[in-house]
């Protein structure tokens, strides 16, 4: 990170320091940065929102959304996760260690931040990584939630075969009738070699999540008539970006990659078919430790939720497939599943003002309310800038060759 972003950062209005340890039972070692817009008085309890990765910065990325919240009236904080952004370094300026980085610390920083600020309870909503923070906030802290919101949410550290059969279930067997067409297309490119079956994984993927089988079936209609490669590679490096390139207080992933490999299993085990998923993440998986175990059986925990919780799914998510929040919102005695249409993984990121409406309403307790809403949330403007390339892809694969 540069120095200048650092700390025009910490000078943001909101912005404020923890005292935390670098290890468990050792001294307040570093400071621990988390963001507060702008407190209001209000009869709801505040949202603390935790955003994907690991890697993602919270202070930085999500300025956009705190603005929403206070024009709507919401008390919302963010923490900047241990080992990214203003959180990165300890007292002597040196990035902290692999001993610093588990999803347990991860959890009792949101717990000392809220005791640091004087907040009881909160409404704790999480986002792909972020779900399974929340989810640990519930094991370790319940007495601090008042509500939950999961969105494109993580079930276990082998939620990755889920993802991997569904996404076969679409592109490679062509179960769906939406998709059949695609799935065949895929088969006789890979079949000719015309198609590296270890990059259809993630050029799928990303193009199904901003696209729908439509465009995936019009990007692989293009490869076959010898149009498309200059697309596929591009968006065969767009897989890597995020976790093989930093960017400072925004993404980085290069030392709490530790976490994603050690605890959470994000290496993948290919099978060499095509669609195998998260391949990406394999190439990177010799740099960090290897799977030890999960840090909770969230499965035999959630029946124990005793507070309202809300699951956010995508129709285009197969990150986090829809089988997966649904098995969530059965299993927690007070869920309710709130799909959304045409968009893929991450409400929070995709459409932030219908996340903080979520939010709201389990906030306000009215959860239950919500899957009677999810036609509404349609019509809610997204920003342009969380559809750029959805705009893009919808360019380059439906104007004429």
């Amino acid at each position: 990170m540069t120095t200048e972003l650092a700390e025009s950062l910490r000078i943001m209005p909101g912005v404020r320091t923890t005292r935390r340890p670098v290890t468990p039972g050792g001294p307040a070692g570093f400071a621990l940065s988390h963001v507060r817009a702008d407190p209001m008085s209000t009869a709801l309890p505040p949202i603390l929102i935790l955003p994907g990765g690991p890697g993602l910065a919270s202070v930085l990325p999500y300025v956009g959304h705190r603005a929403i919240a206070t024009a709507r009236g919401l008390d919302v904080l963010m923490v900047e996760h241990r080992g990214v952004g203003l959180s990165r370094t300890d007292e002597h300026g040196q990035d902290l260690p692999p001993a610093a980085l588990t999803v347990t610390q991860v959890v009792d920083d949101l717990a000392a931040v809220l005791d640091d600020l004087g907040i009881d309870r909160v409404v704790v909503y999480g986002c792909s990584y972020g779900t399974y923070l929340a989810q640990g906030l519930g094991v370790r802290h319940p007495h601090r939630i008042a509500g939950m919101v999961l969105d494109s949410p993580m079930l276990t550290a082998h939620d990755g075969r889920v993802q991997r059969a569904e996404l076969r279930r679409h592109y490679l067997d062509g179960a769906d009738p939406a998709t059949a067409p695609a799935a065949r297309l895929l088969r006789e490119l890979v079949e000719a070699g015309r198609l590296n079956a270890a990059e259809t994984g993630d050029v799928i993927q990303l193009v199904h999540e901003y696209g729908g089988p439509r465009l995936v079936r019009r990007l692989l209609e293009r490869i076959a008539a010898g149009h498309g490669n200059r697309l596929w590679r591009w968006l065969h490096g767009l897989g890597n970006r995020e976790i093989s390139q930093n960017q400072p207080c925004v993404m980085e992933f290069d030392l709490v990659g530790a976490i994603a490999f050690r605890e959470l299993g994000y290496a993948p085990e290919p099978d060499g078919r095509p669609l195998d998923v998260n391949l990406s993440f394999a190439k990177r998986a010799k740099d960090f430790p290897p799977f030890t175990g999960e840090p909770f059986d969230l499965p035999a925990e959630l029946p124990g939720f005793d507070w309202p919780v809300a699951v956010l799914s995508g129709e285009r998510d197969v990150r986090t497939p829809r089988v997966i929040a649904a098995q969530i919102a059965d299993l927690v005695p007070d869920g309710i599943l709130l799909p959304f249409n045409g968009i893929g993984h991450s409400i929070l990121d995709s459409h932030p003002s219908a996340a903080l409406l979520a939010a709201a309403a389990v906030a306000g307790g009215a959860h239950r309310r919500l899957p009677a809403m999810a036609g509404r949330f349609g019509s809610i403007p997204r920003p342009a800038r969380s559809r750029a390339l959805e705009l893009m892809l919808h360019a380059r694969l439906t104007l004429p060759w």
